[in-house]
């Protein structure tokens, strides 16, 4: 019989199915993560992060601690204190401290004055004279004095009607370090 295209394809070797190449590793599955109390471990860390939060917390406190020292003595602060004039006719009010802190000393002293703010303003425009920065903020104007390196005065005034029976506040601040040349 002669060869023809039919017996051609009879003759052929069968066809084989295609199997994929082996890789050279056999991948596994990898265990299910575990589980367990999950909550506790949250709760644990958390607990954890607070504790370390707190002892930091309580070191800087006490290093503040450390570093402040107010003067148990209770004389009345004086203009020289403060250094700026007490405005006439003012009261010492609450709030009038003295301390030390990280090498700078300040003295506050708190009064209160019948006269009206913008009275209090300009007395102290003219005691802090020129060279004084002022800042203006709602009901209350501050008056900010540079007297040299290390040294500040500030006068804060406020004057609310329901407050201090209407009075005007005055808070000095009186800040120096204690390397200026002005030091006590």
């Amino acid at each position: 019989m002669p060869a023809t295209p039919d017996n051609q394809a009879s003759q052929a070797s069968p066809v084989q199915p295609h199997t994929p190449p082996v890789p050279p590793y056999q991948p596994t599955a990898f265990p299910p993560p575990k589980k367990g109390p999950r909550a506790v471990k949250v709760i644990l860390i958390l607990l954890g992060v607070l504790v370390g939060l707190g002892l930091i917390g309580a070191g800087i406190l006490y290093g503040v601690y450390k570093a402040i020292i107010v003067p148990s003595d209770s004389s009345p602060i004086t203009a020289a204190d403060l250094g700026v004039t007490i405005y006439p006719g003012a009261v010492q009010a609450k709030g009038g401290m003295r301390m030390v802190f990280a090498g700078k000393s300040e003295v506050t002293g708190a009064y209160l004055s019948p006269d009206s703010k913008d009275q209090v303003i300009a007395f102290y425009q003219s005691q802090l004279g020129h060279d004084a920065q002022i800042k203006a903020s709602g009901d209350r104007e501050t008056l900010y004095l540079f007297k040299g390196p290390g040294e500040l005065v500030s006068v804060t005034m406020t004057q609310r009607p329901n407050q201090f029976e209407g009075k005007t506040q005055i808070v000095i601040l009186h800040a120096k370090s204690a390397t200026s040349p002005t030091s006590n």
